[in-house]
């Protein structure tokens, strides 16, 4: 009896200790059920900073880009007292609680710096760089750049994704990607230079418009070698 309990405290731990949890939020602002299950109420805790961030801030989480601190909250389980930041995605509709001492484990980070941002919009007008592989293989890439947090890296993706309109149609795949990387892009582009969504987007459309030409020649994007290619 007493391993069974013992057991039972060490998952609901493991749980609570756990990187993320996650709710969404639908269209009326109500909260759907959390994921994972609902933990007893938390309280709010006395406003200020914690591991270097702090309520009402913007960061930047790199599964799901830029989202605020809106509260920082104490919740107890198992015995087990812990902080949590509450983080809003206001376009995603949803909110993640994630332990304090786990930020750095999970790559959260604060907002580009102003040079940051520039060198990224300067990345867009560079000449696109592909790989000659399949395009499985570049999917994955791209999907592990866009997931990474960094600001320069998703900007290659938006560069090397971009089609201007005189360069053939984009695949379904290719499209999705494109449309993951110009929106993380953008919303820090956003919080940064206080611009508005439409702002910014024109802003990096601008940019991607001053790389050279492409028209599906080879002259035109720089060819990195690497296994046989694929079609996408």
């Amino acid at each position: 009896m007493t391993k069974k309990v013992e057991k039972k405290t060490t998952a609901a731990a493991a749980d609570i200790l756990s990187p993320v949890v996650a709710a969404s939020v639908d269209a009326s602002g109500a909260k759907a059920p959390a994921r994972p299950a609902e933990k007893p109420a938390a309280k709010p805790v006395k406003s200020g900073a914690r591991q270097g961030f702090k309520p009402q801030e913007f960061i930047v989480y790199p599964a799901h880009g830029v989202g605020q601190i809106v509260a920082i909250e104490e919740q107890e389980v198992a015995g087990f007292k812990l902080e949590l930041f509450v983080i809003s995605f206001v376009k995603d509709k949803m909110i993640l609680k994630v332990p304090t001492p786990k930020v750095a484990s999970v790559g959260m980070r604060k907002l580009a710096e102003a040079d940051v941002v520039r060198k990224a919009l300067d990345t867009l007008a560079g000449r696109a760089r592909v790989k000659r592989t399949m395009w499985s293989r570049r999917a994955q890439e791209y999907e592990a750049k866009i997931n990474s947090g960094d600001l320069i890296a998703i900007a290659e993706v938006v560069r090397d994704l971009y089609r201007s309109d005189s360069q053939p149609e984009q695949s379904y795949s290719e499209r999705q990607l494109y449309e993951a990387a110009l929106d993380r892009m953008a919303r820090e582009v956003v919080v940064v230079q206080k611009l508005t969504e439409t702002e910014s987007l024109k802003l990096i459309e601008a940019q991607l418009q001053k790389g050279p030409r492409r028209a599906g020649k080879s002259d035109d994007v720089d060819v990195e070698d690497a296994d046989i290619e694929e079609a996408a």
